[in-house]
């Protein structure tokens, strides 16, 4: 994949105040959007005339460890043992967030055919719901089981079956589990840094949308080895931060603004023809939104199948498959222009970063009030790990305007690792601040960030490369844009504080 730089223009510049604690030195700081690589997935054209999916996998969880580190929407790569980069010596860990999508599922209804050439069942899991009291009787360990009634004449649209409508299927739960002993692979096994026993020291956060929890629960054991009780930390519907859930007018209009933008309306238009291809195999009405708004139910339909290796659909006519069918190749189009379509939305487009620091600016304030609660000595919590979703860590890339942007894949994960840098070498080796930042490090405290399991590398000068980025820096970045714990989110999201 071509990593060429664009040239960048004379960008914002800040200033923007930033301690450990939150208030006094002053970090200067580039608060500019800056464009991601042009490569061939944000080139329209490419994605156009092209023919294959740039190597990215789309048909298992699993690829040899060879080329373990590709994009693969079914199972993205994540942070394990034996690519992990230690760093030298003179870092100590100290700690760790981790916030990463939900492992693979079945299709949203929504995102399902009018009528679906064959059913899905998931007979081979159970979603356990259940509530019990802490102290007193105990409940029985019950599952919900899809059944359909012959009475009921009612048949609902899209895929029958078993199965919920999203819910993450077995082999979701499989991958969910290994990406759990993965991580504790590293952060206990190689670098000692997770005790055996963390639940007083490890927090794991939700949302409202229950499949998070399926997959937590699984990474919990896959992690620390327990079936026993866990708590799982979850913010009310509505103003969830995490998802993100909360209401932000101006990230909204912001978003409206980008998806009805020339850019947007002409890709659309260069897909008539796979539109028309699509919507006669599919029997989806032309004149549905949901599905020509964007590539995201057509995406989201024929990925499902994929990584579940289900048979691409066929047209129906008079209730039997045909020979018209999607093929490989018009799949492979449908997943090129999703992957430009995020591109667009959370990078090329010059008002994503404000789109996305707003929406998602809740979060980010969370995660530097937790640092700095840890170097306080407020927390003694050193791993917070979040179950999300694609919209959370879009919005994140988008925040950290990661170089080259892609659709985040099941289980794609974000790590930002916070370390401590020997007192007695830290001003003869510490890292040269960027050059448009005063951040010199001084405190000894540096942030990795990790993306798909690799150092992440912003396209912003300030942050750059994020491998022992001194905190400061990191701090004014996220500051400048959303406040000290987040303190200017709702006046950007109102509009009294100008974005």
């Amino acid at each position: 994949m071509p990593t060429m730089r664009i040239n960048q223009g004379a960008a914002f510049m800040a200033a923007a105040a930033s301690t450990l604690l939150g208030g006094g030195a002053q970090a200067a700081v580039d608060l500019g959007w800056y464009p991601p690589n042009a490569t061939v997935i944000n080139s329209l054209a490419q994605v156009l005339n092209g023919t294959d999916i740039y190597g990215f996998v789309y048909n298992s969880s699993s690829v040899p460890d060879s080329v373990y580190g590709t994009y693969n929407w079914c199972n993205m790569p994540h942070v394990r043992a034996t690519e992990y980069q230690k760093p030298s010596a003179e870092y100590q860990l100290q700690y760790v967030e981790v916030i990463h999508r939900h492992h693979k599922r079945t299709v949203y209804a929504s995102n399902a055919f009018p009528v679906e050439s064959y059913g899905w069942d998931c007979d081979d899991e159970g979603l356990f719901y259940y509530g019990q009291p802490k102290d007193g009787r105990k409940s029985a360990h019950t599952y919900w089981q899809g059944y359909t009634s012959p009475e009921n004449p009612f048949v609902p649209s899209g895929f029958l079956g078993s199965c919920q409508f999203p819910q993450i299927t077995a082999g979701g739960l499989d991958d969910s589990w290994q990406h759990g002993k993965d991580l504790y692979g590293v952060y206990h096994d190689l670098l000692g840094f997770l005790p055996n026993n963390t639940q007083e020291k490890a927090t794991f956060r939700v949302t409202q949308n229950v499949i998070t929890s399926e997959v937590a629960g699984m990474v919990i054991n896959g992690m620390f080895g327990t079936e026993a009780n866990y708590p799982l930390l979850i913010q009310a519907s509505g103003i969830d931060s995490l998802e993100p859930a909360y209401s932000c007018a101006v990230s909204s209009n912001l978003f409206s603004d980008i998806t009805s933008s020339t850019n947007w309306q002409s890709h659309l238009t260069a897909a008539s023809t796979l539109y028309s291809t699509l919507d006669d195999i599919s029997g989806v009405d032309p004149t549905d939104s949901g599905f020509h708004a964007s590539f995201d139910h057509y995406y989201d339909n024929l990925s499902a199948r994929q990584c579940h290796a289900k048979p691409l659909p066929c047209k129906l006519v008079n209730g039997v498959n045909s020979t018209t069918c999607v093929t490989q190749s018009i799949a492979n189009e449908v997943y090129r222009m999703g992957n430009w379509e995020y591109s667009y939305k959370y990078r090329d487009d010059s008002r994503s970063l404000a789109a996305s620091a707003t929406s998602y600016g809740v979060w980010v304030g969370e995660l530097t009030t937790h640092i700095r609660d840890f170097i306080s000595g407020k927390s003694n919590v050193i791993w917070r790990h979040n179950v999300a979703h694609d919209g959370s860590i879009s919005r994140l890339l988008s925040v950290l305007q990661i170089d080259v942007m892609v659709w985040p894949g099941m289980g794609s994960e974000v790590v930002f690792e916070l370390y401590k840098k020997d007192n007695a070498t830290t001003t003869a080796t510490a890292p040269a601040a960027p050059s448009n930042s005063t951040a010199s490090g001084s405190s000894g405290y540096f942030i990795r960030v990790l993306w798909a399991g690799q150092v992440l590398r912003s396209s912003n000068p300030s942050l750059g490369l994020m491998d022992m980025v001194p905190l400061e820096t990191v701090l004014a970045y996220f500051d400048g844009l959303v406040g000290v714990g987040a303190n200017l989110v709702h006046g950007k999201c109102n509009g009294t504080v100008a974005v």
